[in-house]
């Protein structure tokens, strides 16, 4: 993931080793030195053991345990670094077996997803009280993760970071013909939201009919998204991109007057931390309009740095883009606050300096 790219790239005094099941579009994530530990071929077997009929979290076999600590050991590793809690599940008997330290990260999705069922829920505890250190990005997951039963003296958190120089401040000029260009970017699953981004933009465009609506990202949820832009009669009006580079997405944003996000809690428990599309594009002043969820309100206050309205309800969404589409002030307000917040708070460098400073004192701490 480009976020999780970004923040082992970023470190200076520390020195990341990589290990994987598989790796894919090394040419766009150049790195080295990474590990392959590919799965066993036992390791559906073994999953379906698990999982269902046992209905119990799978973890690593003996064999990826033995094989996980030789890297570990040849590359002289002082310290391991988990990304995603239900990751960490699995990898409960390496935690256990490694006498160094372990630090596990909770990103949003990783959180509450089968927390319904027992058997995770406590294999989910046993995780959180074996590690040395837990890492969250947002407040709103370091509540998730006490209420889970973490020990809060174990939680610290740790903002994901946004390279500003790839995405500068531009001064926005908003339309006077009423052709509003919004766009929404992340992967289209149901946390995003995306229904609703339609349901409003609906609205939207029947107010204003030169209004184009662009939504870049690909995912599991585009054939339904592009039937319900046609049973609202808007796919003239909205474009989906599917997937584009990080260089297509930044002139979509410079092109673009108002960012959408209205994120949503999944029926699976899945939820937002703080959207990296969402930060991006308010680094480059384009005002954000999203919802009360996850760790959001903390990086936008609402109608300061960015105008939330609750989840799952598109008529506030369209009341406020139409009423924001009567104020350009407004819009220039919001959008100068938005950038100025994610300069002082979300800057890559300061956030993968503090990571690094989490890691020395976790290394001396020798716990």
């Amino acid at each position: 993931m480009l976020h999780i790219y970004r923040q082992i790239t970023g470190l200076k005094r520390c020195a990341p080793v990589v290990i994987a099941q598989k790796r894919e579009n090394a040419d766009r994530y150049p790195f080295q030195p990474v590990h392959i530990v590919p799965k066993p071929p036992t390791h559906f077997l073994r999953r379906f053991w698990f999982r269902q009929l046992r209905d119990q979290p799978w973890q690593i076999s003996n064999v990826e345990l033995r094989t996980l600590l030789a890297v570990l050991s040849k590359t002289r590793a002082r310290l391991l670094h988990i990304y995603f809690g239900h990751i960490a599940v699995h990898l409960l008997p390496l935690i256990r077996a490694w006498k160094n330290p372990s630090i596990v990260s909770f990103h949003g999705a990783d959180v509450m997803v089968d927390m319904n069922k027992p058997a995770y829920r406590e294999a989910t505890l046993q995780m959180l009280n074996a590690v040395t250190l837990v890492l969250v990005r947002s407040e709103s997951l370091r509540r998730a993760v006490v209420d889970l039963g973490c020990d809060t003296k174990k939680i610290e958190i740790q903002r994901t970071g946004i390279p500003l120089e790839e995405f500068p401040f531009r001064e926005r000029t908003f339309p006077q013909d009423g052709a509003w260009r919004l766009v929404q970017a992340g992967r289209l699953i149901e946390k995003k939201g995306l229904p609703i981004t339609l349901r409003a933009f609906a609205v939207f465009v029947d107010r204003y009919p030169n209004a184009i609506l662009t939504i870049a990202g690909e995912g599991p949820l585009l054939g339904d998204l592009q039937q319900l832009a046609h049973e609202l009669n808007i796919e003239g009006r909205v474009s989906f991109t599917g997937f584009i580079s990080q260089e297509q997405l930044r002139e979509i944003y410079y092109r673009s007057h108002i960012f959408l996000h209205p994120s949503q809690t999944g029926h699976d428990g899945n939820q937002e931390g703080i959207p990296n599309s969402m930060l991006e594009a308010m680094a480059t002043s384009l005002p954000v309009f999203a919802t009360e969820h996850g760790g959001i309100p903390e990086a936008i206050e609402n109608g300061e740095s960015g105008v939330l309205v609750p989840e799952r309800d598109d008529e506030a969404l369209a009341r406020a883009l139409l009423n924001a589409a009567q104020d350009p002030g407004l819009l220039s307000r919001i959008g100068h606050a938005g950038a100025s917040a994610v300069r002082e708070n979300f800057d890559l460098s300061t956030q993968a300096q503090r990571l690094e400073e989490i890691y020395l004192k976790t290394i001396d701490s020798g716990v």
